[in-house]
């Protein structure tokens, strides 16, 4: 394999409208970013890839002279096709922090499940398709940091110089397979997603596994132990998790010490940690003690009826995914599988409005749906 010419560093903002200049009426390109989620608070965008035929740019939009929501007008032109790879993420982190529109993407990895292909990750893909290889030390690199080492760019733009490439064998396996269209409305989906608002409140630590499993004093407890770790992961701009985990934050809460030596028993809890943490970790079980314990949420029951009709929906899915080698998400979702389990459903005009069921869904499964949905009310 040919050695790869070196990728063009985006680095102030002169080369960065360059690059806008020469981006323009250019279809398609290929994009990917790197973000910090496993190192800040408040997780950014550290980098970003973007390829063009001959030619690979990293930019770098931590610099204060690159803006990069000047990118919005290439995301959210129709007439420009947007590369990814696996892009929920990319569309997502794009969105949250420049406030992007997305139209017209292509996602290699929903096209490689669409068509059953056996390994859908970029790695496995590269390796089998053009015999590139993705150094996985790098997946959990902090990108963040600066100076990126010469290595880590590597990597970088190795997650798009291939994509065009591959977006090529994959539109003429999706045409002759006649699944081109199935693929443009999920990633019409796809440029759809948006975060789910995070949660900063006192209520917080219900999503903590085996939070509901506690007993009252034990549920005070993890509130007030949560309370602490958020404050703590915002001073020092880490992730909540690498502060001190979930399960031993279930720990503490279950056995309540009252002195630093039983914080040795906790598992989990190391040495440093109860230096760093472990009075304050004292502190907020023996204040649970001084408050109203939180209440248990009310559970959501679901009617027996709609149970009934999502697993007749959920068996008639498995079937037809197994027809056709891919997995079951790929034929529709969960979500959207519950929507029609409780929607009334007797043609197919009842099927429209609901999420994940396009035209193309409609068209193809809407007969077999309402088949099974039709006078199940």
């Amino acid at each position: 394999m040919a050695p790869l010419a070196q990728p063009v560093p985006i680095a102030n903002a002169a080369q960065f409208q360059a690059l806008l200049r020469r981006l323009r009426g250019q279809s398609p390109v290929a994009v990917d970013t790197e973000s910090n989620s496993l190192y800040a608070y408040k997780e950014k965008v550290c980098l970003a890839q973007i390829s063009i035929p001959g030619a690979d740019f990293l930019i770098d939009p931590l610099l204060p002279s690159i803006d990069l929501s000047a990118l919005d007008s290439l995301f959210a032109d129709a007439a420009i096709e947007k590369v990814f790879h696996a892009c929920e993420y990319d569309v997502i982190s794009l969105r949250r922090d420049f406030g992007f529109t997305f139209a017209n993407l292509f996602d290699t990895m929903w096209a490689a499940r669409i068509l059953g292909w056996p390994r859908v990750g970029l790695a496995d893909i590269l390796k089998e398709r053009f015999g590139a290889t993705l150094d996985k030390r790098w997946q959990r690199f902090n990108w963040g940091q600066r100076p990126l080492p010469p290595e880590a760019l590597a990597y970088a733009r190795l997650d798009t110089h291939y994509l065009l490439r591959l977006r090529e064998a994959q539109l003429r396996e999706l045409r002759e397979r006649d699944r081109l269209d199935e693929a443009r409305e999920i990633f019409a989906e796809l440029a759809q997603a948006e975060a789910l608002p995070r949660e900063e409140t006192r209520d917080g630590f219900w999503r903590i596994k085996g939070a509901h499993d506690l007993d009252v004093a034990g549920r005070a407890a993890l509130r007030e132990l949560y309370l602490y770790r958020d404050r703590e992961a915002r001073r020092l701009d880490r992730p909540p998790f690498k502060v001190i985990g979930d399960r031993t934050l279930i720990e503490i809460a279950n056995r309540r010490p009252t002195q630093l030596g039983h914080l040795r028993r906790v598992p989990g809890m190391s040495e440093g940690q109860i230096a760093r943490h472990g009075r304050n970790l004292l502190d907020a079980v023996a204040r649970s003690r001084k408050v109203e314990p939180p209440r248990l949420p009310p559970r959501k029951s679901i009617d027996p009826a709609v149970l009934e009709r999502y697993e007749r929906l959920r068996q008639w899915r498995k079937r037809v995914a197994s027809q056709r080698g891919v997995e079951t998400d790929v034929i529709i979702g969960n979500a959207a599988l519950m929507a029609l389990a409780q929607r009334r459903v007797r043609d197919e005009n009842d099927l429209a409005g609901i999420a994940g069921v396009g035209p193309w869904r409609r068209k193809t499964y809407g007969p077999a749906i309402i088949e099974i949905l039709d006078f199940r009310f």
